[in-house]
């Protein structure tokens, strides 16, 4: 019986290091979404291509903030996505994150079977952010 993997062995990649790993959102309103990631989460631009915005999070990862009409995708009301950020105190940021006007704020859980504690929130135009801490 023949497999329809194909087993060849794959072409070696381009050499060097991945110097930025970027998730890209797209939005219908690029400012409000700005003032979002900027006073809420605290995050500062590390690239402004006008109406591409890219903020670093930790490292190498970074979100671009997309302005819908100049990308290669659209804003959609489906969002699949979710940017989840690890962090020493979650239940500091369950406090901050309570005092702004963040939409869909979820209740603190703890989740043995993945060893976390966390909670979830939305950005203004409806991508979740989960914010986690390692289950003491």
């Amino acid at each position: 019986m023949s497999s329809s993997i194909d087993t060849t062995p794959a072409k070696a990649r381009p050499g060097g290091e991945v110097e930025l790993a970027i998730t890209f959102l797209y939005y219908r309103d690029l400012s409000t979404a700005m003032a979002f990631y900027e006073t809420v989460l605290g995050l500062k631009l590390a690239i402004d291509q006008g109406w591409s915005k890219i903020y670093r999070i930790a490292g190498q990862a970074h979100v671009g903030l997309v302005d819908e009409t100049r990308g290669m995708q659209r804003a959609s009301e489906q969002k699949p996505v979710q940017i989840c950020l690890r962090v020493a105190d979650v239940d500091a940021w369950y406090d901050w994150i309570r005092t702004s006007e963040a939409k869909g704020l979820t209740r603190m859980f703890d989740s043995t079977e993945l060893g976390i504690r966390a909670f979830a929130f939305n950005d203004p135009e409806g991508y979740q952010i989960e914010i986690q801490s390692v289950l003491a």
